[in-house]
């Protein structure tokens, strides 16, 4: 058994208050009832109400907040044990965050761009693990290799040109630190999907692919951009403010370079696609996921684990309903059988 939402038991606190001011709420009409007068002439005054049937509401109430509670954690139970075998191949993606992806000649921009063609990529994966990298005038791990595309999918959109320190766009350093996150001993196929404007600032990129491709690493680029280029705009608050400039105080124009890309990806004999068409791009991943061989890398038990939700807060709404019922003077038909021996 497993609580989803074990945030929500916190509320359970709730109950142990409520009894506190029934109690007290009990406790201060009693005393003011001593006040009003004698007790035997108040009862005599009102021979209707009953003293056990407040308590049942409550208790009734209680039960059904707590039931409220319990289906907000949505307890669930494992119904059955089954073997899951994982086939697939290791991928990381190497995404450029250099400030030059905040060109606007690919919409909405060139890193935008980039994490809609990868969130698109991982939705249409199957068992394969995967890790993201980002980089610029150096490189930073983002997730390590994982299976929880979801996670994946929360951090890709956290990406930005804060995440390094330092500017430019180093493809060498890309291609080293993806490197590690591959097993050298596994023999797990091994991919490197790689995006960016291709404008590298460094020297040894297609040095540090041939090392890779000894490795028994693929790279596949992605290119963003166009060859016309565009200029990158500085903005606050989602407000254009200014436009980067030079040392010169020249407005900076980035342009796409392929032949970067290109040279990388047929270093590792990989391939390059231009990343303005997301359906092309799927398209060429998908055709080059079929002739990467797959490799069984998991095998594991796994409990099937059913919500259990639904039976608490159905019980909760019949409580709830029957309360509404539940009336604060006595029932007669209980009355007359004289459960315990009360003199009428």
């Amino acid at each position: 058994m497993e609580l989803d939402e074990k945030k929500y038991l916190y509320l359970l606190f709730l109950i142990p208050v409520l009894v506190c001011v029934f109690l007290f709420n009990m406790y201060w009409k009693r005393k003011k009832q001593r006040e009003f007068g004698d007790l035997e002439m108040v009862k005599k005054l009102s021979p209707e109400r009953s003293v056990f049937k407040p308590v049942l509401k409550l208790v009734v109430f209680l039960l059904a907040l707590a039931c409220l509670i319990i289906g907000l954690v949505n307890p669930k139970i494992g119904t059955k044990m089954e073997t899951v075998k994982r086939e697939g191949i290791d991928i990381v993606f190497a995404v450029d965050v250099s400030k030059s992806m905040l060109a606007e000649d690919v919409a909405p921009s060139r890193l935008e761009k980039s994490k809609q063609l990868v969130s698109q990529i991982i939705n249409n994966l199957g068992s394969d693990r995967i890790g993201i990298v980002a980089y610029a005038g150096s490189a930073f791990p983002v997730l390590p290799i994982t299976t929880d595309y979801s996670v994946a999918k929360m951090f890709l959109q956290s990406m930005n040109p804060g995440m390094v320190s330092s500017q430019g766009t180093s493809l060498d350093e890309a291609i080293r630190l993806s490197s590690t996150y591959f097993d050298e001993k596994s023999k797990t196929s091994k991919l490197l999907i790689l995006i960016s404007d291709g404008e590298d600032h460094s020297e040894g990129a297609e040095t540090a692919a041939e090392e890779a491709n000894k490795f028994g690493m693929k790279i596949i680029t992605i290119g963003l951009g166009t060859e016309q280029g565009g200029t990158i705009p500085l903005k606050e608050n989602g407000v254009v403010r200014s436009y980067q400039k030079d040392n010169n105080g020249e407005t900076v124009i980035t342009k796409l370079n392929q032949e970067s890309l290109k040279a990388i990806a047929k270093a590792t004999k990989g391939g390059y696609v231009y990343g303005g068409s997301t359906k092309e791009v799927l398209e060429y991943v998908k055709n080059a996921l079929n002739n990467i061989q797959k490799t069984e890398f998991e095998a594991t038990q796994m409990a099937n684990f059913q919500s259990q939700f639904q039976w608490f807060l159905g019980f909760a709404f019949f409580l709830l309903f029957l309360d509404i019922f539940l009336l604060e003077r006595k029932t007669n038909w209980i009355n007359e059988l004289n459960l315990f021996n009360e003199k009428k």
